[in-house]
């Protein structure tokens, strides 16, 4: 295993210093899944819910989320987005989310990838808990990263 970036030598917690990296474009897909209820199900797609359009709030909260990332995750450096697109959508046993995030800087976007499933299945949650606490949020994963010195990967 590689070093870890964000450990300086003597063991501390540091921002990575990016000034000397080549800026390029970079784009990271992230994906995860809130399991709920058939009839939770049903509430969420009818746009009936009580607080309103469950997918629609969901996608605008991920949206959010992934501009405010370095806010929240302390080490992440702020990054000048140029594109972040939240879906959610109807699975087999729930709502699927995904999420990819696009920059042309010196740092990836993995970050704010992940941040944006997960605030969204937080909210989806959030707007759901009413009808159905047992709902379970998982699967939040990175599947695809481009870009940078680590070039593209993707998941098996």
């Amino acid at each position: 295993m590689s070093r870890l970036t964000h450990i300086d030598e003597s063991g501390r917690a540091r921002m990575v210093d990016v000034s000397d990296k080549a800026v390029t474009t970079r784009e990271a897909l992230a994906e995860g899944r809130v399991r709920m209820a058939a009839e939770t199900l049903d509430l969420a797609l009818s746009g009936d819910a009580k607080k309103g359009d469950v997918r629609a709030v969901a996608e605008i909260a991920g949206v959010m989320a992934a501009k405010r990332t370095a806010e929240l995750i302390p080490l992440c450096h702020p990054l000048a987005l140029s594109k972040v697109e939240v879906r959610v959508e109807p699975a087999e046993d729930g709502l699927s989310v995904t999420a990819r995030v696009r920059t042309t800087g010196q740092t990836g976007v993995e970050m704010e990838a992940l941040t944006a499933v997960s605030v969204a299945c937080l909210t989806i949650y959030d707007m759901l808990k009413a009808a159905d606490k047992a709902m379970t949020i998982d699967a939040v994963r990175l599947m695809e990263k481009s870009g940078g010195a680590s070039g593209d990967w993707t998941r098996a």
